[in-house]
């Protein structure tokens, strides 16, 4: 009963819902759709608008170009103490994307994110939300991180899609 439920929730186009951190495996990034969806199983369970940097088109290539990586990534800590109301790292930069950097003869950058609002512009995010304004972040609002904080665990798989 219950593989048909979700398969007729599937079909419908409907969320399926998830309340524990052990559900979610994948975090999925589209960045052309501005939006971020985790998932369960490869169920899309949770949905966000994201804001991301500020010249967002293509994969980052150096420090300070303002743009989000593409590709596969871990979710690999939580940072409480972050400029900005929470944040959770992206692996970037990986190995290939240091060499890419390396052959360049470029910085690769790093501290790549996603997280809240900066600490003490939370009420602003119906504004900030609506521009890609982050160095390469992704950018949701201060509830939203709270969410995703509690819902996503630490090794949680990220892939960031242009």
């Amino acid at each position: 009963m219950m593989k048909y439920l979700i398969l007729t929730l599937i079909i419908l186009g409907s969320w399926v819902s998830c309340t524990e951190a052990s559900d979610i495996d994948y975090v999925l990034v589209n960045k052309s759709e501005m939006k971020m969806y985790l998932l369960s199983q490869g169920i899309k369970v949770k949905e966000y608008s994201i804001a991301l940097g500020a010249n967002p088109k293509g994969h980052k290539q150096q420090e300070g170009d303002e743009r989000t990586p593409e590709g596969k990534y871990i979710l690999d800590y939580k940072k409480s103490d972050s400029a900005y109301h929470k944040a959770i790292h992206i692996s970037y930069p990986n190995e290939e994307d240091k060499a890419r950097a390396k052959k360049k003869g470029v910085n690769p950058g790093g501290l790549i994110m996603i997280h809240g609002q900066k600490n003490g512009y939370g009420h602003l995010a119906w504004l900030t939300q609506r521009y890609n304004w982050t160095n390469g972040c992704i950018a949701v609002t201060d509830s939203e991180i709270d969410e995703i904080w509690d819902l996503v665990k630490t090794g949680t798989a990220i892939e960031i899609q242009p």
